[in-house]
C-alpha cells in the first residue's frame, strides 16, 4: 500500500534526477548554438526577401536548406517572430513532442507493471534528456522530435475511434523530411491499406501545396537539389552515423557507393523479415521502432540528432529485460544507453583508419544495427508483467492497492 514516506522518498529521488540531468546538461560539451534552427529562421526570410530558397547559407558557415518545399511552407510562421522568441518557440515544440512520446512509450508499461507512473515518467525523462540526439535535437533547434511524434501519432490513432485518419502524421513527416517515407513501406508490408493511402494521399497533396506556394523552388528542389549530397556535408564526418558514413570512414578506396547500396538491400531485408514478425506478434511497437532504425541505418546521411528514431528500441529493449526478469539483458539496455548518451564518437577522426575509428567513431551506427537484428520481439505486449508485476495487475484499478484477501500484501513500496 502506498505510503507518504514512499511519495516523499520518490519526490527527493526524482528531485535529484533533475538536478543532476539539469548540471549535466549544463556543463558537458557539444552545446550548438541553435545552429539548424538559424538556417531555418535565415531561409524562411530569404524566401520572402529573394523568392529564393536553396541559394541560402548561414553567414559564417557552409550550409543551407535541405528539406523539401513543404518543410519551408510549414517553417513560414517564424516569419512572425523575433529571433529570440523563435528559439523558445522551437524548443516548446519539441518539448510537447519529448512529453507525448514519453507518456505514449512509458505509459502503458507503468500501468502494466503497476509502477506510479508519474514516477516513472519523471526518470524516463530524465533519461531520454541524458541521451545525445535528445540533447542534440533541442540544441540545434531540429525538428527530429517533431517528426517521430507525428510518426508515433499514427500508431495511437490505429486503434482508436479516430483511425480514419491513422496515416496523415506519417504523410505529413515524409512531406516535410523524406526519410520517413519508409514508414508508408511499413504500412503496405503489414497491410494496413487504409492508413497506407493515407499517408500517401498526404505525403503527396502536402508536397502537392509545395508546388502550388513555391512552383520554381519545388523545381530546383525535385530536380537539383535533392541530388546534390554536397551540401549536407561529408560522408566521412563523425557526426554521420549511417551505413554509409560508416563505409565512408573505412576508406576512400571502397566502392563506397556500391557497397552502401548492397549494405543497404540487406538491411533492408532484415527489417522487412523483423517487421513480418513484430507483425504476427501483434509487437506494433517493436515493429515501429524497427522501421525507426532502418531509416536511420539506409539514409545517407544519418547525423546524431536524427538518432531519436533509436529511442522506442531503447524501451522495447528494457520492458523485456524487466518483464522477463533477465538480468543480463537489463544490464545490457543500461550499457546501450550509456553508450548513446556519451557522445563518444567525436572522440576519433575520419582519417583514422583504426579499430577505434570503427567501433568508437560509429559506435551509434553500430549500435543502430544490432537493435534491428536483436531487439527482442515481445508475444502478447499487452499482456502484464511475471513475478511482482502480475500481482500487481488486478481486475479492478479502485482496488489495486488492496492486499488480496488470505494472503499479506508482499509488493516493495518502488511498486505502487
Amino acid at each position: 500500500m502506498l505510503t507518504r514516506g514512499t511519495t516523499v522518498a520518490r519526490v527527493v529521488v526524482l528531485g535529484v534526477a533533475v538536478v543532476v540531468t539539469a548540471l549535466v546538461l549544463a556543463v558537458i560539451p557539444g552545446h550548438r548554438g541553435w545552429f539548424d534552427i538559424g538556417v531555418y529562421y535565415g531561409t524562411v526570410r530569404h524566401w520572402f526577401e529573394t523568392g529564393q530558397l536553396y541559394d541560402y547559407v548561414r553567414p559564417g558557415a557552409a550550409y543551407g536548406f535541405t528539406y523539401p518545399p513543404f518543410a519551408a511552407v510549414c517553417m513560414l510562421p517564424m516569419r512572425l517572430f523575433g529571433w529570440h522568441p523563435a528559439i523558445a518557440v522551437g524548443v516548446v515544440l519539441s518539448a510537447v513532442a519529448t512529453a507525448l512520446l514519453l507518456y505514449w512509450l512509458v505509459d502503458p508499461i507503468a500501468r502494466r507493471r503497476g509502477w506510479c507512473r508519474w514516477y516513472a515518467f519523471g526518470l524516463a525523462a530524465c533519461l531520454c534528456g541524458l541521451s545525445n540526439p535528445v540533447r542534440d535535437t533541442f540544441s540545434f533547434g531540429q525538428v527530429n522530435l517533431l517528426l517521430v511524434a507525428l510518426v508515433f501519432a499514427d500508431r495511437q490513432l490505429a486503434d482508436s475511434r479516430w483511425k480514419f485518419i491513422s496515416g496523415v502524421g506519417i504523410g505529413l513527416a515524409a512531406a516535410i523530411k523524406l526519410t520517413p517515407a519508409l514508414f508508408i513501406v511499413h504500412l503496405l508490408i503489414t497491410r494496413q491499406w487504409r492508413a497506407a493511402g493515407t499517408a500517401t494521399v498526404t505525403a503527396l497533396g502536402a508536397t502537392g501545396l509545395g508546388f502550388l506556394i513555391g512552383p520554381e523552388v519545388s523545381r530546383q528542389f525535385w530536380t537539383a537539389t535533392l541530388w546534390d549530397t554536397d551540401r549536407v556535408g561529408g560522408f566521412a564526418n563523425m557526426s554521420n552515423q549511417s551505413l554509409q558514413g560508416l563505409i565512408a570512414r573505412l576508406g576512400p578506396q571502397l566502392p563506397g557507393r556500391a557497397l552502401w547500396v548492397a549494405a543497404s538491400l540487406a538491411v533492408l531485408a532484415i527489417w522487412a523479415h523483423r517487421l513480418h514478425r513484430a507483425t504476427r506478434a501483434g509487437d506494433t511497437l517493436a515493429a515501429y521502432s524497427l522501421t525507426g532504425l532502418a531509416c536511420c541505418l539506409v539514409s545517407p546521411i544519418t547525423w546524431v540528432h536524427h538518432l531519436v528514431w533509436v529511442l522506442p528500441a531503447l524501451v522495447v529493449l528494457a520492458e523485456v529485460a524487466l518483464r522477463e526478469r533477465r538480468r543480463g539483458l537489463l544490464t545490457v539496455s543500461w550499457l546501450l544507453q550509456l553508450v548513446i548518451s556519451s557522445g563518444m564518437v567525436w572522440l576519433w577522426h575520419p582519417d583514422g583508419r583504426t579499430p577505434g575509428t570503427l567501433f568508437g567513431g560509429s559506435a551509434y551506427v553500430l549500435l543502430t544495427f544490432t537493435l534491428l537484428v536483436a531487439m527482442p520481439i515481445r508475444d502478447r505486449p499487452d499482456e502484464p508483467f511475471k513475478g511482482l508485476a502480475a500481482e500487481a495487475h488486478v481486475a479492478d484499478p479502485a482496488t489495486a492497492s488492496e492486499p488480496r484477501p488470505g494472503r499479506p500484501d508482499k509488493r516493495p513500496a518502488a511498486v505502487g
